[in-house]
């Protein structure tokens, strides 16, 4: 049986955010106090101006460490888990109620779409003093596939 063969993809920022924007399964890196990393899973989007946008809650360690150190790195998986990702590095701005209202409106849409009710939504973010991360990235590696490197892949398949 033939074996995947990992690849990388170079691409501008356009088609970064072209592959992006369908793909809602990220993990959000930001720093901790002491320099270490931490991970959080979250849902994001691809808001209009080309940033990764992410709801919160300004007392979550990421909302936390991305106010304090707003270098911060997004991991965008595929729905599949052997499907293609990528990284990417940003700068975050983050948003706390009641100036975050409007971004998470924009929040939802990029994600599923109108909402039936946006007087109803708008009162649930209020209620709940929602935040929002925005990522504007800067930098960000090739879309990539896991799989074996291709002279590996001959050996075991020769």
């Amino acid at each position: 049986m033939a074996r995947s063969i990992a690849t990388n993809r170079t691409v501008d920022l356009p088609e970064l955010l072209d592959f992006v924007r369908p793909r809602h399964h990220l993990l959000l890196v930001t720093t901790r106090a002491d320099g270490r990393p931490q991970v959080s899973p979250v849902s994001g989007g691809v808001d209009e101006q080309g940033r990764i946008v992410i709801s919160t809650y300004p007392g979550r360690a990421k909302t936390v460490n991305a106010e304090r150190d707003p270098r911060v790195s997004v991991c965008v998986l595929s729905d599949e888990w052997n499907d293609a990702w990528v990284q990417v590095d940003g700068d975050a701005e983050v948003l706390h109620m009641p100036e975050a209202e409007d971004a998470l409106v924009d929040y939802y849409r990029c994600i599923a779409g109108e909402h039936p009710d946006w007087d109803e939504y708008r009162a649930a973010m209020r209620v709940q003093g929602k935040s929002l991360i925005r990522v504007t990235p800067t930098r960000w590696g090739p879309i990539a596939t896991g799989g074996f490197p291709a002279d590996v892949a001959a050996r075991l398949d020769g």
